[in-house]
């Protein structure tokens, strides 16, 4: 019987899936853990080793685990270690000429016997590369030459088969990652630093942008302390902002938002006619245009709040208003 005939076969529609995912998921979690509670002073060794590289690391695996070593060498490479994937078939037909003696070698294979890989040590020793071997098992030929080891030993792949590189790819992959993260701690690597890296989309945006590039100037919903409050819905609605912004001679006197105007209903139902300077917030947050978009995003989270007013000393005081600026959707 045919693989298309057995599912048509075993497939029930009144089943649920859930409880094979729930196993699956599971069954990593513990895989993860079982690997974070094995780590030992190898781990600082490797390390060190990347940080004492002159040249770049190399990364190289085959198969599931060369998928998983091009996502490394990404992340290596964006977070502040020089780093690119080398496919180890296409290495010993010629890309080895990528490779300089300053390179440190990452090589991944959890059985530690790849065909591929082990064919390409030879080479890699003769030019003085040294090695770090992300293994299954020290007891193999890459964990035997590896100049430093890293075990990612799991008790069987998530696969029903036990034969599919799935637990073993994702322990890889995170091994990856805890090595990042030490690298990004080792070298103190800022969101500064990870911006130069990354100057393209909503994320560049974020980390390069300042908040005077990106906020609205156009058609401010500001009004004077001593409108109503019925004045100010009326420039609330026009704004389509949900606030009011209160000047005196464009210098802030306060905000009103709609949560103040349901607080101030409640406590006084015949506010409609009154000075909006006595409902609106006095000290309202504000970012300097010059503030960086990320340093705003900090400020909106921490006050829980979706609009920051934007104000620049320049303009004719400390409190100037200039700008506003909307919380950007994450994508």
């Amino acid at each position: 019987m045919s693989l298309a005939q057995r599912s048509t076969q075993t497939n029930d529609s009144s089943s649920s899936f859930i409880p094979a995912a729930v196993e699956s998921l599971t069954m990593q979690s513990n895989a993860l853990a079982s690997v974070a509670e094995n780590l030992g002073e190898e781990l600082d060794d490797a390390v060190k080793l990347i940080l004492s590289c002159k040249g770049r690391v190399i990364v190289s695996g085959m198969g599931k685990s060369g998928i998983v070593g091009k996502k490394i060498a990404a992340t290596f490479a964006s977070t502040g270690t020089p780093s690119f994937y080398v496919h180890p078939g296409e290495a010993i037909h010629g890309d080895l000429g990528m490779i300089t003696a300053d390179d440190l070698i990452v090589l991944i294979s959890y059985s530690g016997e790849t065909e591929e890989i082990v064919k390409l040590m030879p080479s890699l020793k003769y030019f003085g590369n040294r090695i770090i071997g992300i293994v299954g098992s020290s007891d193999t030929t890459l964990g035997n030459q590896a100049d430093v080891v890293l075990r990612v030993d799991i008790e069987r792949e998530v696969c029903p088969n036990n034969l599919a590189p799935t637990t073993s790819a994702l322990a890889i992959m995170a091994l990856g990652d805890a090595l990042a993260v030490c690298l990004i701690k080792a070298r103190d690597f800022k969101p500064s630093d990870f911006a130069q890296f990354h100057p393209g989309g909503m994320l560049g945006r974020r980390l390069l942008s300042r908040v005077g590039d990106v906020m609205i100037t156009d058609n401010l919903p500001l009004i004077g302390p001593k409108e109503t409050v019925r004045e100010a819905i009326f420039c609330m609605t026009s704004g389509r902002l949900g606030l009011a912004i209160i000047v005196k001679d464009n210098q802030l006197q306060g905000i009103l938002t709609d949560g103040d105007l349901r607080r101030a209903l409640i406590m006084d139902p015949t506010m409609m006619d009154k000075p909006v300077q006595e409902f609106m917030t006095p000290v309202p947050v504000t970012i300097s245009a010059n503030s960086m978009v990320s340093d705003a995003e900090i400020l909106m989270r921490k006050y829980k709040i979706r609009a920051l007013i934007v104000t620049d000393a320049r303009e004719s005081g400390d409190d100037a208003v200039c700008g506003l600026l909307e919380i950007f959707a994450d994508n």
